[in-house]
């Protein structure tokens, strides 16, 4: 039909113009995000790039969604505008008519968003946690600049030394500060060398002195050294098995139905069942007054977005809590949104007012 092909070329049209703005958008957020990891300490700035790339992967299946929704509620608020809905419906054709040629032109999308919440998304978040993780785990020398203070992985040192081999395996001019329990201990020397005993990485320090300093008030010791060895990276900073729920595969949440796992498979479900909800509350919000513009549909659909997706983490958090079972809510929620959207629909299509039903309902009486 030549109207439902123009209805589909304007809905890619504004569907693309609303997916490069929100990229757009989402990339320069996250840009900045990740060049503040960064600056922390928490990603190496060499791998800026691949972090803020996993991230955006993480984020498409909303983007997509709330993409998706612009385009429908902006590509049909212009036809009320330009009347070409009062030729619409003076065809015979009622607003239900439009949900045919909307999904055909939306199944793709929605698609690929239930693929990406269901697959890509603990993909994402995992490749994202190993970049982060991998550089945390490096050793406290392997964290030192030259000429700078550095803190350690577990924030009880600081580190100061004058690297001067391309292997970083040694050093002079070495200055540690050490916070352990009740005891500071300030420890320096002329030139040091890195070695390895089973897993735990030691430095072991020539020609120095150490000062220690009893946080209780016992006094302080002062010794100087010919040869000394202090521990600069324990086992316990190898990777551990606690990975976060986040990057775990929905196969796996499925078949271990612990109260986080499903807080977290609700939410990613969540995601897919959003996008199909969401066509049909486009149809409905869309209905505009040609002398009025056309912002307030926007805006209502934004802030219809901003709630749904609100719903979503509140629903991970209560899963998480045991506060509303993992069925429940995806029927209350969702159910009850797509039973909403459809009641709603079904009163624009067949122009039902609620006062004359009140009227009538009081006049009856009399």
């Amino acid at each position: 039909m030549l109207f439902h092909s123009t209805v589909r070329k304007e809905l890619a049209r504004s569907f693309g113009a609303s997916l490069v703005v929100l990229v757009t958008i989402v990339m320069t957020m996250t840009l900045i995000r990740t060049l503040s990891l960064a600056s922390r300490g928490s990603v190496n700035p060499e791998e800026v790039m691949m972090v803020m790339g996993y991230t955006v992967l993480g984020y498409l299946p909303t983007i997509l969604t709330l993409s998706l929704f612009v385009a429908i509620v902006g590509t049909l608020s212009r036809m009320y505008r330009d009347s070409e809905m009062v030729i619409w419906f003076s065809a015979g054709r009622g607003l239900s008519a439009l949900v045919r040629p909307l999904f055909g032109f939306a199944w793709p999308v929605l698609l690929v968003i239930a693929l990406m919440a269901l697959a890509v998304w603990p993909w994402a978040n995992q490749q994202a946690q190993d970049l982060k993780d991998r550089y945390g785990r490096r050793g406290d020398l392997e964290r030192v600049a030259p000429g700078q203070f550095q803190e350690s992985a577990s924030g009880r040192r600081v580190f100061f030394l004058d690297k001067d081999t391309p292997d970083n395996k040694s050093g002079k001019n070495i200055f540690i500060s050490t916070v352990e329990k009740d005891k500071e201990t300030v420890t320096s020397a002329r030139s040091g060398r890195v070695e390895f005993i089973g897993d735990d990485q030691f430095l072991l320090l020539s020609n120095g002195q150490r000062l220690e300093n009893s946080l209780r008030g016992e006094g302080l010791r002062i010794s100087e050294f010919e040869q000394h060895g202090t521990r600069v990276r324990e086992n316990s900073l190898l990777p551990g098995d606690n990975t976060p729920v986040k990057t775990r595969s929905s196969l796996f949440l499925a078949r271990n139905p612990t109260p986080a796992n499903l807080a977290e498979l609700a939410f990613r479900v969540g995601l897919a069942l959003a996008g199909l909800n969401f066509v049909l509350l486009a149809i409905t919000v869309s209905s505009v007054n040609p002398r009025v513009g056309r912002s307030g549909n926007l805006v209502f659909a934004l802030f219809a977005f901003i709630v749904y997706y609100n719903l979503l983490n509140l629903g991970q958090s209560w899963i998480s809590s045991q506060r509303i079972p993992f069925a429940s809510f995806l029927l209350l929620v969702h159910g009850g949104t797509f039973a909403l959207a459809s009641l709603w629909l079904a009163k624009q299509h067949n122009n039902w007012a609620v006062r004359p039903l009140l009227r009538r309902f009081r006049r009856d009486p009399a």
